[in-house]
């Protein structure tokens, strides 16, 4: 096992009174990255990182001297998935493709982590252009096993605490599912919060830009600098209801995932949160394939003036699913988009006629498969991300091989604030151990 522990809140706070020495902290990192990133696998290789940290450091020191005007996010160090641009950075995208064909300005989320304070760490592996070819990253709990994809080094290289904060995309599973079989908290955020500028993108209609931390309260705090407009609850919460979305979407799973959402339930029972059970996604796979068409015509889109002239260089599964794109038509694309706010407002809508405040489901079928060829099945993030609502994998046991499990809470449409008031809360009654 590979994890150490890596607190976003608590790390924060201590750089920023003076509690803890900056230098001494980017040390410490940077030798156990020696130590421990050939094992995991997670970052792109940079031979000068040490020292360019370093030198990053001295330069934000002399500008904060003062620990009472620190930014929020002084001296943290913050992983990149390899799809946004960084200045000094190349971009690759997971791809053999040249650098140069995807330069331009800096990610708007990069820049705003930056003047926070944040010191980019460096770039980490992504599966090729967000899909489902992967690089060579490695489950920091098990290197036998996947640490799912597409936002794979940045999970991972969360986990092993090399970073406290590193962010990440979804289009369909890829924040939920790598978060939960790291055993890390990973935030998703409703659908345009988080600004997209400067990705390469996927699929413009399905991508979200969210991030991983190890605790939920440096999730709120990632969240609250990186999401539009956020305002924190003025007043009080109280426990929210639970809704548990019965049918053919929680039929996917297998009997294990099933039994281990159950035991979660329990335990949210247990510790006192109301739990409601509505019918839904009677049509889940008509929203699968709507999803699927969307992704697919939109990356073809998307690689248009990339793909005819580079399409050697492409790997089988992205290949597949750019000319599976081309086929798509007009008609279908324009329905899969209208279906996405017609879903929303379903499962918004639900929720309220039941006096609920949250969606319950588990974050993936199941702990993280063996090997590192399949990054796990993302049918548990498809409806939500489809849908565009905020929602985040918790920490939550752990399977009956040791592998960690996570549980995925969901919230209407730009309540992003209640969610993650809510998860700092929920995660106090949800056994788990790094």
């Amino acid at each position: 096992m590979y994890t150490f522990p890596a607190e976003l809140a608590s790390t924060a706070a201590s750089l920023r009174a003076g509690e803890m020495d900056l230098f001494e902290y980017i040390n410490r990192i940077c030798d156990r990255i020696e130590q421990v990133e050939p094992q995991v696998l997670s970052l792109l290789p940079e031979t000068q990182r040490r020292e360019r940290l370093l030198s990053e450091a001295a330069r934000l020191s002399a500008q904060y001297p003062d620990p009472k005007n620190r930014p929020p996010l002084y001296g943290i160090l913050l992983g990149v998935k390899d799809v946004f641009r960084v200045d000094g950075f190349p971009t690759r995208a997971g791809s053999r493709l040249d650098p140069e064909l995807f330069a331009g300005p800096e990610a708007e989320s990069v820049t705003i982590l930056r003047r926070s304070g944040a010191l980019v760490l460096g770039k980490t592996v992504t599966t090729e252009f967000a899909y489902f070819e992967p690089g060579p990253t490695r489950n920091p709990h098990n290197p036998a096993h996947t640490p799912g994809g597409s936002s794979s080094g940045s999970a991972a290289a969360v986990a092993a605490g090399f970073c406290q904060l590193a962010l990440g995309t979804q289009t369909i599973a890829s924040i939920v599912r790598p978060a939960a079989f790291c055993g890390i908290v990973g935030f998703k955020p409703s659908y345009g919060r988080i600004s997209a500028e400067g990705l390469i993108y996927f699929s413009p209609s399905a991508d979200h830009v969210g991030l991983f931390t190890q605790d939920t309260a440096g999730a709120a705090l990632a969240a609250s600098l990186l999401c539009r407009h956020w305002q924190p609850p003025r007043e009080p919460l109280d426990d929210p209801v639970l809704a548990v979305p019965e049918g053919p979407y929680l039929d996917q799973a297998p009997e294990e995932a099933l039994q281990a959402f159950s035991s979660q339930i329990n335990m949210l029972r247990q510790a006192g949160y109301r739990i409601v059970h509505i019918p839904v996604f009677e049509d889940i796979e008509l929203i699968a394939r709507r999803h699927r068409h969307l992704i697919s015509a939109e990356i073809a889109q998307v690689h248009a003036a990339w793909f005819p002239r580079h399409e050697q260089l492409y790997r089988s599964k992205t290949v597949e699913l750019i000319r599976e794109g081309l086929s798509v038509s007009d008609a279908e694309l324009a329905e899969a988009r209208q279906s996405q706010m017609e879903l929303r407002n379903r499962l918004d809508n639900l929720l309220r006629e039941a006096g609920a405040d949250l969606w319950v489901a588990p974050s993936t079928s199941g702990p993280a498969p063996k090997g590192i060829e399949y990054t796990g099945d993302p049918a548990m993030g498809l409806p939500w991300t489809h849908s565009g609502l905020p929602s985040i994998s918790l920490p939550a046991g752990r399977s009956t091989n040791g592998l960690p499990l996570g549980l995925q809470l969901v919230a209407p449409f730009m309540a992003d604030e209640k969610l993650l008031h809510w998860a700092c809360r929920l995660d106090e009654a949800l056994e788990y151990k790094q």
